[in-house]
């Protein structure tokens, strides 16, 4: 379970800032100053998606390493490893799908990762 955690840590890094960055180079200069003026440019349209599956991941990031570390902690009858891999999988599936702009495959990967975390939580209790 371990290595889910560190997993979607990293996947959250990659979200936060790489992504969103990598898509929005053209305001680099801004990204590396003090930033005290406003944001020169709008974001282009792949960085707003990027920004927006970030915030997505944000909602559902800490119910996932909750349950994993309580999992962890409980030793519950059925392991949960494959469940925490299935949901790490849809959320980096969810990730490529937003910025693709593929909605009804990013949708089912999202409720994907949402049965996960409801499944993960059921073998808690």
């Amino acid at each position: 379970m371990t290595t889910y955690i560190i997993a979607a840590l990293l996947l959250a890094l990659l979200q936060t800032w790489l992504i969103p960055g990598s898509f929005n180079m053209k305001n680099f200069p801004w990204l590396g100053s003090n930033r005290d003026e406003p944001m020169p440019h709008e974001l282009t349209v792949m960085a707003g998606r990027a920004m927006r599956a970030n915030t997505n991941l944000q909602e559902t990031l800490p119910i996932f390493l909750a349950l994993a570390l309580l999992s962890m902690q409980q030793q519950p009858p059925v392991d949960l490893t494959g469940l925490a891999c299935w949901w790490l999988a849809f959320r980096v599936g969810h990730v490529v799908t937003y910025i693709a702009g593929f909605a009804r495959v990013r949708t089912l990967l999202w409720l994907g990762s949402i049965v996960c975390l409801v499944m993960m939580a059921l073998a808690l209790i």
